[in-house]
C-alpha cells in the first residue's frame, strides 16, 4: 500500500497566530490542499468538531483527515481528569478513521507565548521521567482502546524539544506510545532527523515534513527568539525549500516498512508564501525523497 501525502491546514491558517490566514475560508484551503495532490489533511481551527458536519465537507473535496492535535497536561493533572479531557478530541479522530492523534505535552510550554525567548522553556528533572512515562503510557493505552495510537510530538517550547528528551521519552514510555518525528522541530532544536528516524523508526507512527531556512534559524538562535518570532521570521517552510535531506530520512523509516502519513507542515504567513504554490512544492519534493528512498508510493 503506498504511504499517503497529507498536509496540515496551518500554511493557510495559523492556530497559533490567527492573524496569519484568518481572512482565508477554509473551502479555499481544502480545495487547494486537494489541486496539490494531498489525500488527506490535518484538523485545523476552522475545521467543525463534529463528524457529521466534517465527513461531507471532507468527502466534498476528496480528502480524509489525517489526524488531530492534542495538548495534555499530565504534569498537571491527574490521569483520570486528562482522560476525561481527551475523550471529545478522541471520540472525534476514531469516529473519523483516524489511526493516531498528534499528542503533546504542553504543561509550562512557552510556545505559544512572543515574549518568552525558547531559551526560557521548561525542562524535566532528571527524576521526573519514569512518572510521566508511565502516565503517558497508561494514557496511550486508554486511546488504543478507542483504535487511535498517540504519536508524541516533541515541540520547541516544551518539556520535550531536545534529542537527548527524545531518547528519555522513548525510554521512559512503553509501545503504546507512538512517536510523531517532526522533522522541523528536531532540526530547530540543533538535532539530525536522520539519526531520530534511523534511532526510533520503530516507534514512529507519524511524521511531520517541514523544512527550515538556515539562515533564518542562525538569527533566530542569535537572538534567542520566542518560537512564534521565529515562525514569523521564516524559519520553516515546505520540503525543498530549506537544507533538510527528507530523502535520507525516508531512507532511515524504510527499514522498519513505514506506512504511515507523511504530512506536510510548513507554518508561514500565507500573505509570503502562497499557500498553494508551497503546498505543490512540497508535495513534489516528498514524491522524489519517497522515490529515491524506494518507499511505495
Amino acid at each position: 500500500m503506498p504511504v499517503p501525502l497529507g498536509i496540515s491546514p496551518i500554511g493557510w491558517s495559523n492556530d497559533d497566530l490567527p492573524e496569519l490566514g484568518g481572512d482565508i475560508p477554509l473551502e479555499t484551503c481544502l480545495a487547494e490542499a486537494r489541486a496539490a495532490g494531498y489525500a488527506g489533511i490535518e484538523l485545523g481551527h476552522k475545521f467543525p468538531r463534529d463528524a457529521a458536519a466534517l465527513r461531507p465537507l471532507l468527502a466534498r473535496h476528496g480528502l480524509a483527515l489525517v489526524s488531530g492535535w492534542y495538548g495534555g497536561h499530565l504534569l498537571e493533572l491527574p490521569l483520570a481528569a486528562e482522560i476525561d479531557a481527551i475523550e471529545t478530541q478522541l471520540a472525534l479522530l476514531a469516529e473519523m478513521g483516524c489511526a493516531v492523534m498528534v499528542f503533546a505535552e504542553v504543561s509550562g510550554s512557552i510556545a505559544g507565548d512572543r515574549s518568552c525567548p525558547l531559551s526560557a522553556r521548561p525542562h524535566l528533572g532528571p527524576g521526573d521521567w519514569r512518572d510521566f512515562g508511565a502516565t503517558l503510557t497508561r494514557l496511550a493505552e486508554h486511546c488504543a482502546g478507542s483504535g487511535v495510537r498517540i504519536a508524541y510530538h516533541h515541540h520547541m517550547g516544551t518539556v520535550v524539544e531536545s534529542e537527548a528528551e527524545i531518547d528519555r521519552l522513548m525510554a521512559a514510555t512503553g509501545d503504546s506510545v507512538g512517536l510523531l518525528l517532526d522533522t522541523g522541530h528536531v532540526a530547530v532544536a540543533g538535532a539530525d532527523p536522520k539519526a531520530i528516524a534511523a534511532r526510533h523508526r520503530r516507534r514512529i507512527n507519524h511524521v511531520h515534513c517541514k523544512d527550515v531556512r538556515l539562515d533564518v534559524l542562525d538569527r533566530a538562535r542569535t537572538a534567542d527568539l520566542s518560537f512564534l518570532d521565529a515562525v514569523l521570521d521564516g524559519v520553516f517552510t515546505v520540503p525543498g525549500d530549506g537544507f533538510i535531506d527528507f530523502a535520507g530520512i525516508l531512507q532511515a523509516l524504510a527499514p522498519a516498512d513505514y506506512r504511515g502519513w507523511l504530512v506536510v507542515e510548513a507554518e508561514q504567513d500565507p500573505a509570503k508564501a502562497p499557500p498553494l504554490a508551497y503546498a505543490r512544492k512540497g508535495f513534489a519534493h516528498l514524491k522524489t525523497a519517497m522515490a529515491n528512498a524506494a518507499l511505495p508510493r
